[in-house]
């Protein structure tokens, strides 16, 4: 059980770097996750991990540098937005659509990872992570069809895997279910209001907290059920 301070990500005694996968994860993430890539190495894909645990302070730095407009906005269609032209709600939203609250990032658990294929790349491609890299006939489609198939054996699944109105699709985006789901219980509005009350630093605080209960239920609650199978690790 994670307490406050881990699962808002203001603390990280609850991951550590695990050398094989090149992360920072829990230790149950990163022994599920090597399994799961023995079995995907099988069938010929590499996969890597781009991004493991991410702190408080990161995802802050994510948020501010969107909200003033440092890094670039997009809408649902993934058409670029100017900052400008949003009121502080159109601006909220447009973050939350595609990066995660600081205090409400999975990433924070240690139960979530953002992987691609290393195999797939063609010499010189640099992953996008974008929905397109793993639809059909995109470049990490083998990988997506695999997961689809096999990650639930191993305890992962995909809570980004449709459009449900909150965060975009994350087709790169893996949770292992076993400690992300207790995770998300945990993670109570008022939890993460006090950690965001906490946060001088953070852009938009005093709007962000007025609207906290409706963005709580539509980008942190609404997320895809994790799966209902036994794990078999192997």
């Amino acid at each position: 059980m994670l307490n406050a301070l881990e699962l808002t990500g203001r603390a990280d005694t609850h991951v550590s770097r695990d050398e094989t996968l090149d992360a920072v994860l829990h230790a149950q993430t990163a022994a599920a996750l090597i399994s799961l890539r023995a079995a995907a190495a099988r069938e010929g894909l590499t996969i890597y991990v781009i991004s493991g645990f991410r702190d408080f302070e990161r995802q802050c730095s994510i948020w501010n540098s969107k909200f003033r407009g440092e890094r670039p906005l997009f809408d649902r269609k993934g058409e670029l937005l100017g900052r400008a032209a949003l009121n502080d709600s159109e601006l909220i939203e447009s973050i939350l659509a595609w990066s995660a609250l600081p205090g409400a990032s999975r990433h924070h658990w240690g139960s979530d990872c953002d992987v691609i294929d290393a195999a797939a790349l063609p010499q010189g491609y640099r992953a996008q992570l974008h929905p397109s890299e793993f639809a059909p006939g995109g470049v990490f489609s083998r990988l997506s069809a695999w997961l689809d198939s096999n990650a639930a054996r191993f305890g992962f699944y995909r809570p980004y895997a449709t459009d449900r109105g909150g965060v975009m699709p994350e087709p790169w985006h893996l949770s292992y279910a076993p400690l992300a789901a207790p995770a998300l219980t945990s993670l109570t509005l008022d939890t993460l209001r006090a950690a965001l009350s906490e946060a001088t630093a953070l852009e938009g605080r005093d709007q962000v907290l007025e609207a906290l209960p409706g963005l709580y239920e539509r980008f942190v609650l609404n997320v895809e059920a994790p799966p209902v199978v036994p794990v078999s690790g192997g």
